[in-house]
């Protein structure tokens, strides 16, 4: 588990643009029953969560479609959240940071780790526009 001080700007990265976080497994599966697209993030404190994904989820909500829902588990830190998260997520591996579509429930969009690392968040951004155009 990773101390709260040490979390708390990279959790703000997402819920300061509307994300909600998850923090147990019941609300992970609340989430997710909603109606409507869902936007999960898996936050990590790792440099490429930093760089590329939380920057490229935030620019990603600039497009005319959006999902109706965003939340976010912090893996490290919600693990029971996470671990429920990524049990909606099969059959992708466990990654972070990574990012999940849902539509009335059903995984409809997935980006794991390596679509991750290394790209610019303009292209992750644009590769969740992408899907939001299809499925929202």
């Amino acid at each position: 588990m990773y101390p709260a001080e040490l979390v708390k700007p990279m959790r703000e990265d997402l819920t300061n643009v509307g994300f909600e976080e998850l923090h147990t497994a019941e609300a992970v599966d609340a989430a997710l029953a909603k109606e409507g697209t869902t936007l999960v993030v898996v936050n990590s404190v790792c440099g490429c969560a930093a760089a590329n994904a939380r920057p490229g989820a935030r620019m990603s909500l600039q497009n005319a479609k959006h999902p109706s829902n965003l939340v976010t588990v912090f893996a490290g830190v919600d693990r029971e959240a996470t671990d429920k998260a990524r049990e909606h997520m099969i059959p992708f591996p466990p990654s972070s940071p990574s990012m999940a579509l849902f539509k009335d429930g059903e995984l409809v969009h997935m980006l794991e780790r390596h679509h991750i690392e290394g790209r610019p968040a303009e292209l992750i951004a644009e590769n969740l526009m992408d899907a939001y155009n299809e499925h929202c």
